[in-house]
């Protein structure tokens, strides 16, 4: 219980630590850089703590909430990748940028999504649930939609997208359910299901930073170049992706917990797969994976912001 508490409040301040290892990053990179082989194993490594932390018998609970779950997912993946595209296309964005920007778009909802949730007094059951379901939809999805929307300043394979995606989600994310399904059936696995639920989103969070920090570090003269634009594209994406996120459950009919929660997933990207998409399959385009390392930063600085609002107004369903 008490290593529960301590991760759960690590966790919860990681905003914290995503902008002091962006800082750190920025101001001695060689400490950063060596991280950059490991981008794509540490992205396998998050998505199979996730894989930990759920069983087979969780799908059944999406059977169940079917309804819910079509509202969240469609609205993740109908309303970030046309409100990044359109602002790729506003803005004028140079290839590295806009390409970079689509991408994060595309991508599923990320984990911290679920800790902020919880901060906001959302449904943080539906929250894990959504989270899982989008990346699991991503695998197919997130290919083709960035193919699509991306194919208008370049080639992009979707193919090969496509094949990341099986490899660094989908293997790790059945791997993990599996070997967790597997401890709930075993009479002495409790204490280590205890400990993995306890610290899985603490390392997670930590990886993420640190994936983050190799990019800053390692792109230091491309953010400084291209500051103006891809900042301020990549606010807007993840404000118009809260907003409407809220908005779009609202319209639908949802009670506020779940508006919450919607908002929260459709605002609340896996940057860490973006950056890692983009550095294994756009290596020569070295702004590609600029804008997952700025979006990591500022949409959890924002879901932390609207987290504290709404605890302060409380549950009202």
């Amino acid at each position: 219980m008490r290593l529960s508490k301590i991760s759960a409040t690590l966790t919860t301040a990681f905003p914290f630590w995503l902008i002091l290892g962006c800082v750190w990053a920025w101001l001695q990179p060689d400490t950063w850089t060596w991280f950059s082989p490991w981008i794509a194993p540490a992205l396998g490594v998050i998505m199979l703590g996730m894989g930990l932390t759920l069983r087979f018998s969780d799908f059944a609970s999406v059977l169940k909430e079917p309804k819910r779950i079509a509202l969240g997912v469609f609205a993740q993946f109908g309303i970030m990748p046309l409100v990044g595209w359109g602002l790729a296309k506003i803005f004028g964005l140079e290839t590295g940028l806009a390409l970079g920007l689509i991408l994060v778009a595309c991508c599923p909802g990320g984990t911290v999504s679920n800790v902020i949730c919880h901060l906001a007094k959302a449904n943080v059951p539906l929250s894990v649930l959504l989270t899982m379901t989008s990346t699991m939809t991503a695998v197919v999805v997130t290919p083709l939609l960035t193919s699509w929307l991306a194919g208008a300043w370049m080639p992009v394979d979707a193919w090969a997208l496509f094949k990341s995606m099986v490899i660094v989600v989908l293997l790790p994310l059945i791997v993990g359910i599996s070997v967790n399904t597997l401890l709930g059936k075993m009479k002495d696995a409790r204490k280590l299901r205890e400990g993995i639920d306890a610290i899985g989103p603490l390392v997670s969070a930590l990886v993420v930073v640190a994936i983050v920090g190799c990019i800053v570090a390692g792109k230091r003269d491309e953010i400084a170049s291209a500051a103006v634009p891809l900042f301020v594209s990549v606010i807007l994406l993840h404000g118009f992706g809260f907003f409407l996120g809220y908005f779009f459950a609202k319209l639908t009919g949802c009670k506020e917990s779940l508006r919450r929660t919607i908002s929260i997933e459709v605002g609340m990207q896996n940057s860490g797969l973006a950056a890692a998409l983009a550095t294994k399959h756009f290596p020569s385009i070295a702004l590609a994976p600029v804008p997952a390392a700025i979006s990591a930063v500022f949409h959890s600085l924002i879901g932390s912001a609207l987290a504290a609002w709404w605890r302060r107004k409380g549950t009202v369903d």
